[in-house]
């Protein structure tokens, strides 16, 4: 079994309040940008056999030196991102597609993650590869620690109290049978359609299709908002102590 990692990483970062110009991905965590801890749990996850990135223009000699110095050897190609996260994946499909018809093989499965989740493991990323290939589709999520309520028609006021124990916040990286996960970009292609996270799309072109459930810890949080840099921090420091 061998997969393909996509990994999304040019958003501009709205709710970080970064000067124009910045990118989260290359704050630093630890003394390491955050996209070099993303890299590295790819680079040494045995399930890896290419990395493609999606980034913005003006990051790629950044990611270039970066891989260089830090001995990724399994990044494959920096490819510019689009106007939307989707878009950004889409573009890396169609180079993995590209290398298909010029080596005419694809990898078992591939791995779609965010840039800005820096503490994903290389044993869960193995772990997602293999339960995508057998199930199809495999997401990592954990249980909300927080009661959730649903908004009414009137913004304003609560409506009925959700039973958080049939919820579950979705993470990455979402793994997919390469040809499902193909496929199911090209229709949204076609028709335009849009959607927050990879799953979603399978679950409307493929509904047929059923999702495996990941379950993982805390640890794998997404760097959005300056709170959570020194949240990272901490992961950071338990994780290197534990190494």
């Amino acid at each position: 079994m061998d997969a393909i990692a996509i990994i999304a990483a040019s958003g501009i970062g709205k709710r970080m309040q970064l000067k124009e110009g910045e990118s989260k991905q290359l704050l630093e965590i630890g003394g390491f940008p955050v996209i070099y801890h993303t890299l590295k749990a790819f680079q040494t996850a045995s399930s890896i056999q290419a990395i493609y990135i999606a980034t913005k223009q003006e990051n790629r000699s950044i990611l270039e030196n970066l891989a260089a110095a830090s001995g990724f050897s399994k990044l494959k190609a920096i490819i510019e991102g689009g106007k939307e996260r989707q878009d950004s994946v889409y573009n890396c499909i169609r180079a993995i597609e590209e290398e298909r018809r010029r080596t005419g093989t694809l990898a078992d499965t591939i791995l779609v993650h965010d840039g800005a989740r820096p503490f994903v493991t290389s044993e869960e990323i193995d772990e997602i590869s293999r339960l995508s290939m057998q199930y199809g589709a495999c997401v990592p999520a954990n249980r909300p620690k927080d009661t959730i309520k649903y908004v009414g028609e009137n913004p304003e006021y609560f409506g009925e109290t959700i039973d958080r124990s049939k919820l579950l916040q979705v993470q990455t990286p979402q793994g997919f049978r390469s040809g499902l996960l193909i496929q199911a970009h090209e229709q949204a292609e076609l028709e335009g359609w849009y959607a927050t996270d990879d799953a979603a799309l399978v679950e409307r072109f493929f509904p047929e299709q059923t999702v495996k459930i990941f379950e993982t810890g805390y640890h794998n949080i997404k760097i959005t908002t300056p709170e959570d840099i020194p949240v990272a921090e901490a992961i950071f420091r338990q994780i290197s102590t534990r190494s």
